[in-house]
């Protein structure tokens, strides 16, 4: 599986499974939004090497992908689109007979939108989420000012596009994580957030966390930074995580 194909558009993927096994789980790695100058260019470049590892020590299928507007994927962004993409990854997978369920594993925005597409569709059987927003208002506050950072990093190439930046904005605030997580449960979710996050509020993890009940294993890294994806201690988490589900 090298690309999946999301309301026409093509987004580069990278799919990764265990060799000699017939029918296995599988994982869809979500990254979040870029960062800096550019950076839509290099989004997700290490979540392949996640996949790999996922396949080689939990014995899980993995799978990523490029959203819209990020690496060689076509289109711009939007969190509709974005959670578009999500859908059609969750479809690809599921229409494999050589995988016995979907979880999904997000990073930062990709965390935020595994919350909400795991509400939605009861096909996604746990979710694991890493320094995600519970609330995206901050985000838009300005909505000059982030439309100007969305097309410095790259994730806007199209001229003119958006043809409405202000519903554009909008459906990025309205965008509820906290609403969400309500309908998670019963399925597992493993929450995991840095203590010392400087982006997203730790309050976050425990808002999601107080929404959601029961089902949710909340874990604060302690000195955990922002970018959990390169703290080993966030990924051994997710690796003993798998190994405890009911695949």
């Amino acid at each position: 599986m090298e690309e999946i194909i999301s309301e026409g558009l093509r987004l580069s993927a990278h799919f990764a499974r265990p060799p000699g096994v017939a029918r296995v789980p599988a994982l869809l790695v979500l990254p979040g939004f870029p960062r800096g100058a550019g950076g839509a260019a290099a989004l997700g470049n290490t979540d392949a090497t996640l996949c790999d590892r996922v396949a080689r020590e939990a014995g899980w299928a993995g799978l990523t992908f490029t959203f819209r507007g990020t690496g060689p994927s076509e289109g711009d962004f939007s969190i509709d689109g974005w959670l578009a993409d999500v859908r059609a990854a969750v479809d690809a997978l599921d229409a494999r007979r050589d995988v016995t369920g979907v979880w999904i594993a997000g990073f930062r925005l990709g965390g935020t939108l595994a919350i909400v597409t795991a509400a939605g569709d009861d096909r996604v059987r746990g979710i694991a989420t890493f320094a995600a927003p519970a609330s995206l208002r901050t985000w838009v506050r300005e909505p000059a000012w982030f439309l100007e950072y969305a097309r410095r990093t790259g994730v806007l190439r199209s001229p003119g596009y958006p043809a409405d930046p202000e519903a554009w904005i909008r459906a990025i605030a309205h965008l509820d994580p906290v609403d969400a997580a309500r309908h998670v449960g019963p399925r597992p979710w493993l929450l995991v957030h840095g203590s010392a996050d400087d982006v997203v509020p730790v309050d976050d993890a425990r808002r999601l966390a107080d929404a959601a009940g029961a089902c949710v294993e909340l874990r604060i890294v302690a000195n955990g930074p922002h970018r959990l994806r390169h703290d080993p201690r966030a990924i051994a988490a997710l690796l003993g995580w798998l190994d405890h589900q009911n695949a």
